[in-house]
């Protein structure tokens, strides 16, 4: 979820796309697709084609509403950017839990001018992004009580530790804890607020020294294996933890994404020198190979084959051991959102998140058993990964990554299945697959059986480069396209594509954008990123600008409510607003659809520069926004944000 043009930002992904292949992009997809008179006519469903006045389009690009209608009843708010939060009237948005809060009981308090490695492995970490709920007891539906399962993506050292803080081993130690992920356990009380269980036998943190086993087709591989672990079967942690999801058996899906900002070293000479290369490595931007050899390519060749997975976690076992899925891909992964299809299997959809390159699924072998939760604790070691490739003709063909077919052969440099999963990028590069502008969250939506695919930008795209899901030369702004499997059958061979929105202010004919003539003044954005769907089948969407906000929008990031069928299709409402320089991430619903959490990462740090003359670099005693607490020495805090209406309701109306 981070993003290239944060002026102020610790890490972020490649400026230089890793991906050279000549496949045509999603844009020159979409362009040809959309010039076609059969389009026109709407023999794909399509609704009704922008009318072009110059660059500007005036409607929305989509089909009509298969059933029903979005309907959304608050008043929303308005664009800007300042130091607090704001959500719409009506609601309540309480702070649940801050970085440095205690996550076990034995934590202690926050203290950011005497913070330690001990200290922070027992409490919420730095930056968190995915948020999801499993409820309590196990196996039902209970709004009230549950277990809160959130990502830590990564830490932002300058409003993180003061500017005298120089002691390299102890803070890479803190960021290494800070890492990760929380388990909370949660419960709204009579009040309507919802509380942490600072006793709960439940709460863990899980960081990038946490003891992981390896599952699946790699592990064991000779490309997993290192001085400290010969098997090739265990690794220590996990980082950049970005989206997420939560199984269908209660588990929770940790998704590494920008792994190679964490290695440091050469790739001269190098026997994974191609491999590395495709996932931008090493990278550097952190410091931790100084002190830990593991984070050294020279020193230890193989680790980086180690990250880049999706990390399964049952949050229902506190002594359980997390395992990585190898048969899942080594990506960047954005996130892992399950459905079960029809036929009883699962599919886990996940974007891979660097411009122009490519969205996946995995659909397991077999079939999810809803009276034998211990079977389903297997169920990701055995599957299909398929890669994504779209057609002008609103077609989109999954190819599979299956070794000894096609060219994923030895005369390829693939002796295994093995090796097709850890160099997942070039396989899918080899199949053909189509690059995308950042693919980032992928959501399924049970209610309609369709799957929205956020592309949150590609600033790096020339006009000579155009592509077919963006004509747009410079896209800072994205768009969400919308997948529909053939009756529901998210295993199918092929799907359906359309656009529902492809952002930006409509009232700017640079940006191109498409959207609803009926769209409000405040119901366009930019750069979608995580996606929710509520609990009436309804789209609410996360934005991250990163560092070009001042761009992009001129406004704050947020979160939307988003039509996807009706009269109304393509519109949008800002429901929510987050602080200068944050990011907004992992929305998620409880059951009965009367809880929004909300994750605020980085506050004071995305572009703060352009924040109304800030012209400095936000630091821990200088930052441009101290929320939550607006406190004299106390830094920005990511929280998550617990949202209700008040009265009791469902959110949104």
């Amino acid at each position: 979820m981070t993003d290239p043009l944060r002026p102020n930002a610790d890490i972020d992904p490649d400026d230089i796309p890793s991906n050279a292949s000549t496949v045509p992009a999603l844009g020159d997809i979409i362009a040809t697709r959309f010039s076609r008179r059969n389009m026109i006519r709407g023999t794909l469903g399509t609704a009704a084609i922008a009318a072009m006045t110059g660059n500007s389009l005036l409607t929305v690009l989509g089909s009509p509403a298969q059933a029903g209608e979005t309907k959304f009843s608050f008043a929303e708010i308005e664009h800007g950017v300042d130091e607090t939060h704001h959500v719409a009237a009506g609601y309540d948005a309480d702070i649940l839990i801050r970085w440095g809060d205690p996550v076990l009981p034995d934590a202690p308090g926050f203290e950011p001018r005497n913070q330690t490695p001990e200290g922070q492995a027992r409490q919420f970490g730095y930056n968190n992004d995915f948020v999801g709920f499993i409820p309590l007891p196990r196996g039902s539906r209970s709004a009230t009580r549950g277990l809160l399962c959130v990502n830590h993506e990564y830490t932002s050292h300058r409003v993180m530790f003061p500017s005298g803080f120089n002691d390299d081993t102890r803070r890479f130690e803190i960021e290494m804890a800070a890492h990760g992920g929380s388990i909370l356990e949660v419960a709204r009380g009579s009040d309507g607020r919802w509380s942490v269980d600072g006793g709960s036998t439940y709460a863990r943190r899980i960081s990038a020294t946490t003891p992981m086993r390896l599952s699946g087709p790699a592990a064991g591989h000779a490309r997993m294996k290192t001085s400290a672990d010969p098997s090739g079967a265990r690794v220590l942690g996990t980082v950049n933890n970005c989206a997420g999801g939560i199984t269908p058996w209660g588990t929770y899906l940790m998704a590494e994404e920008n792994f190679n900002h964490y290695f440091i070293g050469s790739l001269k000479g190098h026997p994974e020198q191609r491999n590395y290369a495709r996932y931008g490595l090493p990278s550097g931007r952190y410091g931790w190979g100084r002190v830990d050899p593991r984070w050294d390519i020279d020193k230890e060749p193989n680790e980086p084959n180690r990250f880049g997975w999706i990390v399964e976690v049952d949050a229902l076992d506190p002594t359980s051991v997390p395992v990585k899925r190898t048969a899942l891909g080594r990506f960047k992964h954005e996130g892992a959102e399950t459905i079960v299809n029809g036929d009883g299997r699962v599919v886990i959809y996940s974007g891979d998140d660097q411009r122009y390159d490519y969205l996946y699924r995995f659909v397991s072998r077999d079939r999810v058993d809803k009276d034998d939760r211990q079977a389903n604790l297997t169920l990701l070691d055995n599957g299909t990964l398929s890669v994504a490739k779209f057609d002008p003709d609103g077609s989109l063909a999954w190819l599979d990554l299956v070794w000894g077919e096609g060219p994923l052969t030895p005369s390829n440099g693939f002796s295994s299945q093995a090796d097709v999963l850890i160099e997942t990028r070039r396989a899918a590069d080899m199949l053909g697959a189509t690059p995308l502008d950042r693919p980032e969250d992928v959501q399924p939506n049970p209610a309609t059986g369709k799957v929205y695919l956020n592309l949150t930008n590609n600033h790096k795209r020339t006009a000579d480069n155009t592509d077919r899901v963006n004509r747009r030369e410079k896209n800072i702004w994205g768009q969400i396209v919308e997948l529909s499997p053939p009756d529901g059958d998210h295993a199918a061979r092929a799907f359906q594509w359309d656009i529902l929105v492809q952002c930006g202010d409509p009232r700017r004919p640079e940006t191109r954008a498409i959207w609803h003539p009926d769209t409000s003044e405040n119901g366009w954005f930019s750069c979608p990123d995580n996606a929710a769907v509520d609990a009436e089948g309804r789209l609410w969407i996360a934005t991250d600008q990163g560092g070009n906000w001042s761009l992009a929008s001129g406004t704050a990031d947020g979160l939307w409510a988003v039509a996807t069928s009706g009269p109304g299709r393509g519109t949008g409402r800002m429901f929510y607003r987050v602080p200068v320089g944050a990011e907004l991430c992992g929305p998620c619903f409880t059951p009965d659809g009367e809880t929004l959490f909300l994750a605020v990462q980085h506050p004071g740090t995305d572009g703060t520069k352009q924040f109304e003359g800030f012209g400095r670099r936000s630091t821990f005693e200088d930052p441009a926004t101290r929320w939550p607490d607006f406190e004299d020495g106390i830094p920005p805090r990511p929280s998550i944000v617990a949202v209700t209406k008040k009265g009791g309701g469902r959110i949104g109306g």
